[in-house]
């Protein structure tokens, strides 16, 4: 039950009103410097100036060769990026990939400022999810000589692509950064060219937190985009961002699928909605049609964003792309 509490608070921290964090898995080539491709380690002219999500013309004087990240999606792009040996610093939340256990932690929502300043770092990844929360802490490192570049927030895949690109800027890493995009959208492309050949489109309902307080995603979130791509319908299309939904109005909706995106949280995640009272005439359930994807990949804006789609495509059609 804790540690579906705990994803219950990092689903409100990252999408602005819920966020998810968890996976283990071990982490790839993309996790050192060393390790990237030698033209993708070819470093841009500096000074440059970027343009953060808060509009401020941030000037980095020299390539960082420390970087503290506030959240786990910078994170991840960071070390996508080939900056691992670079990030000196993350937050409580963060656990992907693998080498971040190594990290200094510096902190949750509230960030520990005297923390950060210790560990020297030339570059502050923040977020526009919590920027407004944090103006006072944001300027205290300001005052400390430590450049602040505040990351957009991103809804959907366009503006994941514009973080990758804004974090690739100002690091020196654009031609990795341009790498990435290229891999996710790739990806995405080749999933939905399948899935367009698809006829027999499913309903599919998306639970984010479970009973009493059902959380799902609307128009205008990444999983609705996701369910765009793979050729299905979402049931709460409806309803806008991450929203509240009773129960009833999941039954009157009756989907062909269910997913669920707490399962790293609660093993029996599946098994709570098979066995919930009044849910046994749903098709979904009268089918055994309920699975669970990883939280991550469908939630956090980063680069495993593509991975999170094929996994949802899996869940979905079986049939056409597969089990997973």
């Amino acid at each position: 039950m804790k540690k579906l509490l705990s994803f219950v608070l990092l689903f409100l921290l990252t999408v602005g009103l819920i966020a998810g964090c968890g996976n283990n898995e071990t982490p790839t080539s993309e996790n050192n410097a060393s390790e990237v491709p030698k033209e993708h380690q070819e470093e841009s002219a500096f000074p440059v100036t970027v343009t953060d999500a808060l509009d401020n013309q941030v000037v980095i004087e020299e390539k960082p060769e420390r970087i503290v990240s506030l959240i786990p999606s910078n994170t991840e792009i960071a070390f996508k990026l080939g900056l691992g040996d670079e990030v000196v610093g993350v937050s409580d939340f963060d656990n992907y990939p693998a080498a971040v256990a190594e990290k200094d932690k510096i902190g949750g929502m509230d960030f520990n400022v005297e923390k950060i300043i210790s560990l020297k770092p030339d570059l502050v990844l923040a977020h526009g999810s919590s920027a407004h929360n944090s103006t006072e802490g944001f300027q205290l490192l300001r005052d400390s000589g430590i450049t602040v570049l505040v990351v957009n927030n991103a809804q959907n895949f366009e503006q994941v692509y514009d973080s990758i690109k804004m974090i690739g800027k100002a690091t020196g890493t654009q031609a990795k950064a341009d790498q990435v995009i290229k891999g996710m959208k790739d990806k995405i492309d080749s999933i939905k060219s399948k899935a367009s050949e698809i006829k027999d489109t499913k309903t599919v309902f998306i639970e984010v937190s479970p009973a009493p307080e059902i959380y799902t995603p609307g128009k205008n979130t990444f999983m609705h985009e996701m369910l765009t791509i793979i050729n299905a319908k979402n049931v709460a299309g409806n309803l806008n961002g991450w929203s509240k939904i009773n129960q009833e109005a999941i039954i009157e909706k009756n989907p062909d699928v269910i997913i669920t995106t707490y399962g790293y949280y609660t093993e029996k995640a599946t098994e709570m909605v098979l066995k919930r009272d009044g849910w046994q005439q749903l098709t979904a359930v009268q089918n055994e049609q309920v699975y669970d994807v990883h939280s991550d990949l469908v939630t956090r804006s980063g680069p495993r964003l593509a991975e999170g789609v094929e996994d949802l495509a899996k869940a979905v059609y079986p049939e056409v792309f597969g089990e997973k």
